[in-house]
């Protein structure tokens, strides 16, 4: 089984090349909210030190307009979409050449099926992470194993991204019992919003590299 790591949540590009460094697949930068908000001059510094690395922005409620002028200011590879994106958004993304992961906030009344259906379309990749109350996802909220493999199993063909609350203490038996493409991670390798703790970064990579090794 082949795992992949995307380190979301960079604000330093010294933490995105430590975490190149050290073996991540993809790196996030985020525009959506919260405190690890960047510019899109902010995000080109951690793009340059991504070097070859694909740099995803996350999106929550800009429109098609904004996110193409960040994108292309920023030099990023592509979008994580968050919120309520239609299917005509993420192809005109995917039209343009840019790599478009969408991002699905699920709980145990969840219609997994449809819901990851839906959000599979025009997508290179879908997100699942626990749905807050009150909100979407995010946050660092840990969601169920048996509900994220419940929808890794209604969702067997497209690729599937983990994400949320995990930490090199939790993602070993995440990746054995939900079997994702790729595991997320933000705040669980961090040791302040936005910058990253690159012990726990490294061995979050290692974990991941080791249980890839083993599956």
């Amino acid at each position: 089984m082949a795992v992949e790591a995307k380190i979301c949540g960079l604000t330093l590009p010294e933490d995105a090349a430590f975490a190149v460094e050290q073996g991540a697949w993809r790196l996030g930068v985020v525009f959506a909210s919260g405190p690890r908000v960047v510019t899109p001059e902010r995000a080109r510094l951690v793009v340059a030190a991504a070097g070859s690395v694909p740099v995803l922005g996350v999106f929550g409620s800009q429109s098609l307009e904004t996110m193409l002028r960040i994108l292309e200011a920023a030099g990023l590879a592509g979008a994580q979409l968050h919120g309520e994106y239609t299917d005509i958004e993420a192809s005109e993304l995917r039209r343009r050449h840019y790599e478009v992961w969408r991002v699905v906030a699920i709980d145990g009344a969840s219609r997994l099926e449809s819901e990851l259906a839906y959000a599979g379309l025009e997508a290179d990749a879908i997100v699942v992470e626990a749905r807050r109350p009150g909100g979407s996802g995010g946050r660092g909220v840990a969601m169920s194993l048996d509900l994220a493999r419940a929808a890794r199993r209604a969702a067997p063909s497209v690729r599937f991204v983990l994400a949320g609350g995990l930490t090199p203490d939790s993602v070993e038996t995440a990746i054995q019992f939900v079997a994702p493409d790729v595991v997320d991670v933000s705040s669980g390798v961090e040791r302040a919003p936005g910058v990253k703790d690159h012990a726990r970064l490294a061995r979050f990579l290692e974990i991941v590299r080791a249980t890839r090794t083993a599956a």
